[in-house]
């Protein structure tokens, strides 16, 4: 019997720049759910986008029908084309999603690989008599969907906006909650991406992508649709109406799950506040990346945590002796016959687990049962074999990274020396580069709040 499947689609990265640990933060939310489900049984049909036209800056302000496209002040900003920064952004997300662990989507489906699809979804919307047109723009018709019996914003308060309230106000908007399905290239100006429409010379809007990608690779309905909070305000409410105009009010997705947003030294993160922190700010300060998904489990997904570095220095410590028992139990001879009273303590730290990870993915008490499976009086190789199947979830390579600490040799060592002398000096690229030659090497080096440690890759 084939285990039911679950169709799930998580809104990726927008790629101009490198993503946030607070957009990682989502995307783990993401994984943590797919292992979940396979956890328990289920069959995911797993797809991420990769948005690489069509987001506009107008988005922080209220209106993402506004200002001007990311890739493209990116490419001004660079000195490059939209589609290099694209492709740059675009392969170290993904180099980024590995690093972390993450299981990878059947396919990371970029909007300008979709722009067949996504005309095609617009001509549907506009025979079901939903869209109109404008000078910059082909819109979606929020008042003439709610007329047609359809609620619109269910998922946030967007019936409460007020045009001009946070934007400059559209004239030619008929309503300001409508949308843009497709934009028109300004005039006398010729992009890096554009393409022809039945509608004239231009790029898709924000929205449409994800509704025409999901829909081609997962079908008219998905089971699960993940993206961060702040996607309740207009992106998600939008695929939800442009979809269900499209097909005629079948329900575009049944479960939606947002992740909350991630506070940095107990305040907003933000570019300007110099603590918008990215992957690459995180390893270059020497912590091993899986650090920061322990992290990640600390708190619910629904909740805010606040990122420190002192809280990234107790999950890099918490790890380091996760893995190091870990591997003693791995090592150790003790066979000993289980008792019925321990097969039965066996049986429950499983059912726990299973019972957090149902308690609307609870990973911080998923968390604690393995803190009390390894402090519990079962055999040491159960408690491996119960922490390698918890891992399964958690994702934090317990079996990967069984490791032995070994003496340098002479080259070895030098590196070594060098490695934290220029960690020092902080000049952290030339110090990761003598980290890679030591990996070649088959040595890896795990910087704990003690000092670094070096082990011999098995």
């Amino acid at each position: 019997m084939k285990p039911p499947r679950v169709a799930m689609y998580t809104c990726g990265p927008t790629v101009y720049n490198y993503p946030t640990i607070g957009n990682w933060r989502t995307y783990v939310m993401s994984d943590l759910l797919i292992r979940a489900l396979k956890y328990l049984g289920f069959k995911v049909d797993f797809v991420m986008n990769l948005t690489d036209v069509g987001h506009l800056t107008g988005d922080n302000l209220g209106d993402a029908d506004t200002g001007a496209d990311r890739l493209e002040l990116a490419a001004k900003k660079e000195r490059k084309t939209a589609w290099q920064v694209a492709n740059f952004y675009g392969e170290d997300f993904i180099d980024s999603y590995d690093t972390l662990n993450l299981v990878r989507p059947k396919i990371f489906s970029k909007a300008t690989d979709h722009i067949k699809e996504q005309i095609d979804l617009v001509e549907r919307i506009e025979k079901a008599g939903f869209i109109y047109k404008t000078s910059d723009g082909v819109y979606f018709d929020v008042a003439r969907y709610e007329v047609a019996g359809n609620t619109y914003g269910e998922l946030s308060n967007l019936d409460e906006i007020k045009e001009g309230a946070r934007v400059e106000i559209n004239p030619e908007k008929k309503d300001p909650r409508d949308f843009a399905l497709w934009k028109f290239s300004p005039a006398g100006e010729k992009r890096d991406m554009e393409w022809p429409s039945p509608w004239g010379i231009g790029f898709p809007g924000w929205h449409i992508e994800c509704s025409a990608m999901s829909m081609k690779y997962l079908g008219d309905q998905l089971d699960i649709h993940c993206g961060g909070e702040d996607l309740k305000s207009t992106h998600h409410p939008n695929e939800i109406a442009q979809s269900e105009a499209a097909t005629g009010k079948k329900p575009f997705c049944r479960y939606w799950v947002h992740g909350a947003f991630l506070l940095v030294d107990g305040g907003r993160m933000g570019k300007s506040r110099g603590n918008a922190y990215t992957l690459h700010d995180v390893v270059g300060r020497g912590y091993d990346p899986l650090a920061l998904r322990y992290f990640y489990l600390s708190g619910h997904y629904r909740k805010q945590i606040n990122f420190t570095w002192e809280a990234l220095d107790a999950a890099t410590a918490a790890l380091a002796k996760l893995r190091s028992l870990a591997a003693a139990f791995r090592d150790s001879v003790d066979r000993t016959q289980l008792s019925p009273e321990k097969l039965e303590k066996i049986d429950e730290y499983r059912k726990q687990f299973a019972a957090a990870v149902n308690d609307d993915l609870n990973l911080p008490q998923a968390l604690a049962v393995v803190w009390e499976v390894v402090k519990s009086n079962i055999p040491d190789h159960d408690k491996y074999e119960l922490l390698i199947s918890f891992d399964e979830v958690l994702g934090l390579g317990l079996e990967k990274y069984y490791k032995r600490e070994v003496t340098l040799d002479e080259k070895a060592g030098r590196l070594l020396a060098r490695r934290e002398a220029l960690r020092k000096e902080q000049k952290y690229d030339e110090a990761d580069a003598v980290r890679d030659e030591l990996g070649k090497m088959g040595y890896s080096i795990e910087d704990t709040p003690e000092g670094a440690r070096v082990v011999k890759n098995n």
